[in-house]
């Protein structure tokens, strides 16, 4: 899945692009081997697949964080498959498993457009603190640049001196310039003043860095309202997208986080950061069952090019060793 369909003289060759696909797939694999390592202690050896087996299997995907709900809905699908003869050894249910799970991760998977009739695209970058929001935009800005796209940044998180000045070391890093103000100035100015440079400057890209909120702090939501709200004055369709960021660490508490910032600000997409370092990231297959948003990206290490479109084959077959 690409996130541009724009051919030019620098377009990937196939070879080049099935090297890339390995090499995530490579990454992607030790970034959930943690997660997988229960699964396969249960696809080990030669057991009986009985109802003691799918119990087993059932606290095993429960513990890979994959949620009770969703975690029953695939017990009772394997169960029936299971009454109707058709589960026969481990790799028939390995397959069945597989079936299901990027069955159900492709609802929420699909491929974003950024218009070229309207510019900018406005993106806004929203989640509680401390899940990487700030270099994400540094990484998501720099998958756009390669693409050909005029990017510029906004330093919506003025409440901290440090978030403006981590942005803008993206910003030099990557050459992209950042519309900042002072520490403490009003967070939807700023984003209101980026949009209408960007306007001005022929910008394909605007993406918002926004102060880390927790999504049970009711003001601090309100003020994330505000700042959507003085972003449509200048195009009815701003912001186009918002990403909610989530460190896979989270686990089950990401569901609320989801819910509370969904109700605020109509989330499109999710970036779940930090599959690098959790045995927590079957997350994904709980917020995909519960919330009709796309799933975007996923960070598979702290390299400027770690920040990967999300791929539920690759995804799948990391989580379960197929």
């Amino acid at each position: 899945m690409k996130f541009f369909s724009r051919k030019n003289n620098t377009e990937k060759s196939a070879n080049d692009l099935a090297q890339e696909k390995g090499s995530i797939s490579s990454r992607l694999r030790n970034a959930l081997k943690r997660t997988r390592s229960g699964l396969e202690d249960i696809f080990a050896g030669k057991r009986e697949i009985n109802a003691e087996f799918l119990e087993d299997l059932e606290s095993s995907l429960i513990m890979a964080d994959i949620g009770a709900q969703m975690t029953d809905e695939i017990i009772q699908s394997l169960t029936q498959s299971l009454n109707r003869n058709e589960l026969k050894d481990i790799d028939s249910v390995k397959q069945a498993l597989r079936t299901f799970l990027i069955s159900s991760l492709k609802a929420n998977a699909s491929e974003s457009n950024i218009s070229n009739t309207e510019k900018p695209h406005v993106i806004f970058v929203v989640g509680v603190n401390g899940v990487g929001k700030t270099t994400t935009i540094g990484k998501l800005a720099n998958n756009f640049k390669k693409e050909g796209k005029r990017i510029l940044l906004a330093a919506g998180d003025t409440y901290r001196a440090a978030a403006v000045e981590q942005l803008q070391i993206w910003g030099n890093r990557i050459d992209v310039p950042v519309v900042a103000q002072q520490t403490g100035a009003d967070s939807a100015s700023v984003i209101y003043d980026a949009i209408e440079s960007a306007r001005a400057k022929d910008i394909d890209v605007v993406i918002a860095d926004t102060a880390g909120r927790l999504h049970n702090k009711d003001n601090l939501m309100e003020e994330l309202v505000k700042i959507k709200r003085v972003a449509s004055k200048l195009s009815d369709n701003a912001p186009h997208e918002v990403l909610l960021v989530l460190d896979a660490a989270t686990g089950q508490n990401a569901l609320s986080q989801m819910s509370e910032f969904h109700k605020a600000v109509d989330v499109t997409g999710l970036v779940l950061t930090k599959l690098d370092g959790t045995a927590k990231g079957g997350i994904l297959i709980s917020l995909a069952k519960q919330f009709p948003v796309d799933i975007k990206y996923i960070g598979v290490g702290e390299g400027i090019d770690d920040l990967k479109m999300f791929e539920a084959e690759l995804f799948v077959d990391a989580l379960i060793d197929f």
